[in-house]
């Protein structure tokens, strides 16, 4: 297991990642899994979106979409 410093930059906490755990790219998706933070980088595609919509069950808006009525406004 590699162990790694946290310090303080600017008005964040950040650390300094290991050679082993080198990212390629220049953005992550940062998420918290109980007592956990994952940094994973960010996909390119929607590739993943569409394994996620592939999830879902076969009922799902099966009833269709209900949105509520739209609120008139008057001219801002």
């Amino acid at each position: 297991m590699a162990i790694t410093k946290v310090f303080r930059s600017g008005n964040s906490q950040a650390v300094r990642i290991p050679r082993a755990f080198r990212l390629k790219a220049g953005e992550v998706e940062i998420l918290r899994r109980g007592e956990e933070i994952v940094l994973r980088e960010r996909p390119r595609t929607l590739s993943r979106a569409f394994e996620l919509l592939t999830g879902l069950s076969q009922d799902f808006f099966r009833a269709g979409r209900r949105q509520p009525k739209l609120d008139r406004r008057s001219g801002l």
